[in-house]
Protein backbone atom coordinates (compact mmCIF):
# COMPACT_ATOMS: atom_id res chain seq x y z
CA UNK A 1 0.00 0.00 0.00
CA UNK A 2 1.18 3.50 -0.81
CA UNK A 3 -0.41 6.52 0.83
CA UNK A 4 0.22 10.27 1.08
CA UNK A 5 -0.38 12.37 4.19
CA UNK A 6 -0.52 16.12 4.67
CA UNK A 7 1.84 17.62 7.26
CA UNK A 8 0.91 20.79 9.13
CA UNK A 9 3.59 23.11 10.61
CA UNK A 10 6.63 21.37 9.16
CA UNK A 11 9.09 24.23 9.67
CA UNK A 12 12.42 23.22 8.16
CA UNK A 13 13.85 21.16 5.32
CA UNK A 14 16.48 19.66 7.63
CA UNK A 15 13.76 18.31 9.93
CA UNK A 16 11.96 16.82 6.91
CA UNK A 17 15.17 15.03 5.90
CA UNK A 18 15.62 13.66 9.44
CA UNK A 19 12.00 12.45 9.49
CA UNK A 20 12.36 10.75 6.11
CA UNK A 21 15.56 8.98 7.17
CA UNK A 22 14.01 7.74 10.43
CA UNK A 23 10.76 6.59 8.75
CA UNK A 24 12.71 4.60 6.16
CA UNK A 25 14.35 2.68 9.06
CA UNK A 26 10.98 1.53 10.47
CA UNK A 27 10.65 -2.23 10.05
CA UNK A 28 8.41 -3.04 7.07
CA UNK A 29 8.69 0.30 5.25
CA UNK A 30 9.54 -0.27 1.57
CA UNK A 31 9.74 3.44 0.69
CA UNK A 32 9.09 6.80 2.33
CA UNK A 33 9.50 10.47 1.51
CA UNK A 34 8.89 13.71 3.37
CA UNK A 35 8.67 16.79 1.15
CA UNK A 36 9.20 20.11 2.90
CA UNK A 37 8.02 22.23 -0.05
CA UNK A 38 4.67 20.46 -0.50
CA UNK A 39 4.27 19.63 3.22
CA UNK A 40 3.50 16.00 2.33
CA UNK A 41 4.70 12.59 3.48
CA UNK A 42 4.45 9.39 1.44
CA UNK A 43 4.75 5.93 2.98
CA UNK A 44 4.83 2.63 1.12
CA UNK A 45 4.51 -0.56 3.16
CA UNK A 46 2.72 -3.95 3.20
CA UNK A 47 -1.06 -3.69 3.71
CA UNK A 48 -1.11 -5.89 6.83
CA UNK A 49 1.48 -3.72 8.64
CA UNK A 50 0.43 -0.33 7.28
CA UNK A 51 -1.54 1.03 10.26
CA UNK A 52 1.15 0.18 12.81
CA UNK A 53 3.84 1.66 10.55
CA UNK A 54 1.88 4.92 10.21
CA UNK A 55 1.51 5.07 14.02
CA UNK A 56 5.28 4.61 14.36
CA UNK A 57 5.92 7.31 11.71
CA UNK A 58 3.69 9.77 13.60
CA UNK A 59 5.78 9.14 16.75
CA UNK A 60 8.99 9.73 14.79
CA UNK A 61 7.65 13.02 13.43
CA UNK A 62 6.59 14.18 16.91
CA UNK A 63 10.08 13.40 18.22
CA UNK A 64 11.84 15.37 15.46
CA UNK A 65 9.40 18.30 15.38
CA UNK A 66 6.81 18.33 18.21
CA UNK A 67 4.66 21.06 16.60
CA UNK A 68 4.22 19.15 13.33
CA UNK A 69 0.90 17.38 12.86
CA UNK A 70 0.04 14.56 10.47
CA UNK A 71 -3.39 14.67 8.83
CA UNK A 72 -4.51 11.04 8.67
Amino acid sequence: MKKKFKLIDLDCANCAAKMEEAIKKINGVTDASVNFMTQKMMIEAPDDQFDSIVDEAVKVIAKVEPDCQVVL
